[in-house]
C-alpha cells in the first residue's frame, strides 16, 4: 500500500480487517517496522479519536510522531496553483509539503469539507497537493469526502460483533441543527459495498448521498421500514448533497430511540462520535446494551495500526 486515501488503496479488505484484529491482540508485535521512521500528523480541523488513536497506533509500530495544527502551530497554507499570494496564506503547499516530506516518512492529514463549493470539496485539493509534492505516503485522517480509518474501524467492529454471515447494516440519517459533511456516510457506504453485508441507507427525501458512494446500497426513505430486521444500525447526520451543504430539515422523529431499535433483529447501534445526546440518539440507546460506540471508537487504534502497517511493509 503506497497511500491510504480511500478504499481504492485497499487490495484485500478481509486481510486488512484481520490485521487490525491481530494488532488488537498483540499491539507491539510489529515495532521493528517503524523503527527510526517518523510520521507527521497534520490537522486542519479539530480531532479527538483520530488524533489520539493514530498517534497511539504509530507508537505501537515504533514510529516517531510529530503532530501539528496547521494554521495555529505553523503558517496558513495556500493550496491553489498559480495564485498571487497577497492574502492571509503565508506559505504554498508546494514548499510546505516537500519540506514536511523531507522530515517525515509518512504524512497523515485531516481536512474537512467547506460545504460551500461541492466541486472543489470533492476534488480533495489538500490531499492531492500533498500527494503530488510531499514524495511520501499520505494517510487520510478524514477528508472532505471520506474517512477511511473510521470505515475500517467500522468493518472491524461489525466483524467482531456479527451473529450471522451476511448481516443487515442500516445507515440512518440523524437530525442536527447545523450542516455536517458527508464524509463519514460516504466512506461507510463505500466500504460496506465491498463487505459481505446487506446495506440499506435511510434518510429524509432531499438527503440523498452521491450515487458513486451509495453504490448497490438500497435507499429507503421510511426509517421504520428500513430498520426492520437490522443487525447493525449506524447513525450519522450529513448535510444535503444537492443542493450542497444545507440543512433541509431537522425532523426530531429521526432520532434513534429504544422504540426504533426494537424494530431491529436485536440490532446493535453504532456511531463514529462525537454526537449530541437526546437530539440524535436517546440516552437509553447510548447507555444500553445495544450500543457499540465505545468499542467502535477503541477500534480506531487498530484500524490505524492496520493501515500504517501495510504502508510500512510497502516501504521496505
Amino acid at each position: 500500500m503506497k497511500h491510504f486515501l480511500s478504499f481504492e488503496d485497499v487490495t484485500d479488505l478481509s486481510q486488512l480487517i484481520t490485521s487490525g484484529i491481530v494488532a488488537k491482540r498483540n499491539p507491539f508485535g510489529d515495532q521493528e517496522l517503524g523503527k527510526n521512521k517518523t510520521i507527521g500528523l497534520l490537522f486542519f480541523n479539530s480531532s479527538l479519536r483520530t488524533r489520539i488513536s493514530t498517534q497511539k497506533a504509530a507508537q505501537n509500530l515504533g514510529l516517531n510522531v510529530i503532530t501539528m495544527n496547521v494554521g495555529q502551530d505553523g503558517w496558513g497554507l495556500e493550496m491553489e496553483e498559480g495564485v498571487v499570494m497577497n492574502g492571509d496564506k503565508a506559505e504554498h503547499v508546494k514548499e510546505a509539503a516537500a519540506v514536511i516530506g523531507s522530515y517525515c516518512d509518512i504524512i497523515g492529514i485531516r481536512s474537512f469539507a467547506s460545504l460551500t463549493d461541492r466541486e472543489k470539496d470533492y476534488q480533495e485539493i489538500v490531499f492531492q497537493q500533498f500527494k503530488k509534492y510531499a514524495g511520501v505516503p499520505i494517510v487520510n485522517l478524514e477528508s472532505a469526502t471520506r474517512h477511511p480509518l473510521q470505515s475500517l474501524a467500522d468493518c472491524i467492529t461489525i466483524e467482531e460483533f456479527k451473529l450471522k454471515e451476511r448481516p443487515k447494516v442500516v445507515l440512518t440519517w440523524l437530525p442536527h441543527f447545523k450542516p455536517l459533511p458527508q464524509a463519514v456516510a460516504n466512506s461507510f457506504c463505500e466500504w460496506m459495498n465491498h463487505a459481505d453485508v446487506e446495506l440499506v441507507v435511510t434518510h429524509p427525501k432531499g438527503y440523498d448521498l452521491s450515487p458513486e458512494f451509495v453504490g448497490k446500497g438500497q435507499v429507503i426513505y421510511d426509517q421504520n421500514k428500513a430498520l426492520e430486521g437490522a443487525d447493525f444500525v449506524y447513525g450519522k447526520n450529513w448535510s444535503s448533497f444537492e443542493p450542497y451543504g444545507q440543512v433541509l430539515n431537522s425532523d426530531p422523529s429521526w432520532m434513534i430511540t429504544e422504540a426504533k431499535m426494537a424494530l431491529t433483529d436485536n440490532g446493535k447501534f453504532m456511531h463514529c462520535l462525537p454526537l449530541r445526546r437526546n437530539m440524535k440518539v436517546a440516552d437509553e440507546v447510548l447507555d444500553g446494551p445495544r450500543s457499540l460506540v465505545i468499542e467502535q471508537a477503541a477500534n480506531r487504534e487498530w484500524s490505524a495500526q492496520a493501515a500504517l502497517r501495510e504502508i510500512l511493509i510497502g516501504m521496505k
